[in-house]
Order: C-alpha cells, then structure tokens, then sequence
C-alpha cells in the first residue's frame, strides 16, 4: 500500500503542479509567493486524491473535468491551514516541518495569501466551466455547477468555516457536549472529505443514491479521521508522530478521548470505519484504491 500510496502522491502533485503558476509582477510577486509557499508545501495531498479516485471509481475517464476540481480543494484546504495557524487561531510557528506562512512571510501577507488561494479555487472553477459552455456540452455544465455548489456548500458556513467557529467557542467553555464535538468533526474536518467524494462521483455522473452513499461515506471517514487523531495524541508513538503526545490534555482541550474515554473513542472510530467500507461494498464499481486509502487513513498510527 505504501508504494501505491506513493505514486498516486505523485501522480496528484503533478496535477496540482497545473495551477498557480509562478507569475511575476511587481505589486503581486510577494502574495503569490506566499501562496505558492504553502500550496506547494507538500502534505499528503488526501482530498484531490479520494476525489479522483473516486471519479475514477464511478467511471470518469477524462482527467481534464477533475483536475480543476482537485486544485480547488486543495487551495482551499491550504488556505484554511494558513488562516488556521494565525496569531488570531492556533498562533503556531511550524507546519510540516518548517515555519507557517506568516513566520515566513507576515501575518498580513499570510491572510490576503489564504484569501487569494480561497478566490483562485472558485476562479479555477469557473474557468474550466466557462470553458464547457463554450463547447456548448450542457450535460458536463450541469454536472460542474452541482459541484461547485457542493465545493462552496462544504467550504461555507455550513461546512468547514462553521466547524472551526464551534472549535473556536468550545476553546472558551470548561467542556463541551458531545454533541458539540460531533458538530466540529463533522464539519472542520469532515466537510471537505465528504466535498472529495461526492465531488468526484458527480462529475462522473454517478446515480443520486451512489451520491448520497459516498457522502455518508465522507462523513464517517472524516469523524474516524479526527477521532484517531485525538487517539493517536493519548497513545500514540512520538517517533511516528514526529510531535509529543500528549498535547490535547496538557492544553486542556476537550477530545472525543477526554470526553468518552480511550476505549469508548476507539470502539466508535472502529465503527464507523466499518460502516464506511460496509457502504463502500453496496457500490458495484471498481473500488479497490479508494477502499485500501480509506481503510489506510482510519487505521493510521501517525
């Protein structure tokens, strides 16, 4: 799996290597640098690849209606890490090993870069849209704009911004309801798996129950995702990690871990890992990638 997760790394780098170019000009140069520092930061490029995979799954072939939507998701999710590491946020120094957007730059810089790669997805988008109006395909034309309502829907309010705005409120309270955590998963985390797989079994032309199925499917790999993550910061191994464990209790931070306690934490990642590949199964299409990635990402020990 490592291998095969290596080259479909690869294969997704090239892809995103498409967009945001490296253009100069005397009053932009600085803020495309500073987006182009982050987007090209490397990371595990998760998001394009399980929405390729699954276009590919339902039956996508032509890579030129996806790729777009690839880089989209990836700017947007690069830009929230840059808003997310801010004074004003998490205030941290590194990320991926090396030092966040506004070290590097400023913190004025780091914000209009975070904007700039939010408006360069959607402009990204249109373009690609402009461009199958123009070929006057009004199937592919509807396929894209439900799409980009998904892509804008799971990045909104109602997505993943409402979800860093709850984890922003939990931070104030002395402990939040279950309830709460769930909603902040569901939506800062999950969001934008969910707007992966969906994304990519629309523009396939997928069947609107296979829709449904694979954004359920997002949803519960999403929250699995984020449960490890609190897991693997109460047990997890620092070698693998790269990062001390522990960090979530010392901060005082309510987890699905402080919250259910370990052993109720993992049996409910477990469960919705199986449920995932369980609907993952219904679906009668080639699969076997997308299924190993998935089950790769719930089981993760770093």
């Amino acid at each position: 799996m490592k291998e095969n997760l290596k080259l479909h790394v690869e294969e997704v780098e090239a892809i995103l290597n498409e967009f945001l170019s490296e253009e100069k000009g005397v009053y932009y140069e600085r803020v495309i640098d500073s987006m182009r520092y982050s987007f090209f930061a490397g990371g595990k490029r998760l998001r394009p690849m399980m929405m390729l995979e699954s276009y590919r799954m339902f039956g996508g072939k032509d890579l030129a209606v996806i790729k777009p939507y690839m880089a989209a998701l990836e700017m947007i999710h690069t830009y929230s890490l840059i808003h997310d590491d801010l004074p004003a946020m998490d205030n941290d120094d590194y990320r991926r090993g090396r030092l966040t957007n506004h070290k590097q730059f400023d913190e004025a810089t780091a914000i209009l870069a975070g904007d700039g790669l939010l408006n360069n997805a959607f402009e990204v988008v249109a373009n690609a849209m402009v461009v199958t109006a123009s070929a006057g395909n009004c199937e592919l034309l509807k396929k894209q704009t439900k799409a980009l309502q998904v892509l804008a829907n799971k990045a909104g309010v109602y997505g993943m911004i409402g979800g860093q705005v709850a984890d922003i409120e939990a931070e104030k309270k002395a402990d939040a309801t279950r309830e709460e955590l769930l909603f902040i998963h569901e939506n800062k985390t999950a969001a934008l798996i969910r707007a992966a797989l969906t994304i990519g079994a629309i523009l396939a032309g997928a069947s609107e129950e296979d829709i449904m199925k694979m954004e359920q499917i997002g949803y519960n790999v999403g929250v699995a995702f984020q449960i490890q993550d609190d897991i693997l910061d109460k047990i997890g191994d620092e070698a693998l990690l790269g990062k001390p464990v522990g960090s979530d209790e010392k901060n005082e931070k309510t987890t699905y871990v402080t919250l259910e306690g370990l052993e109720k934490a993992q049996e409910d990642q477990k469960q919705l890992s199986e449920e995932a590949i369980s609907m993952m199964n219904e679906i009668t299409a080639e699969k076997v990638f997308l299924k190993d990635l998935i089950i790769s990402l719930v089981n993760r020990e770093k």
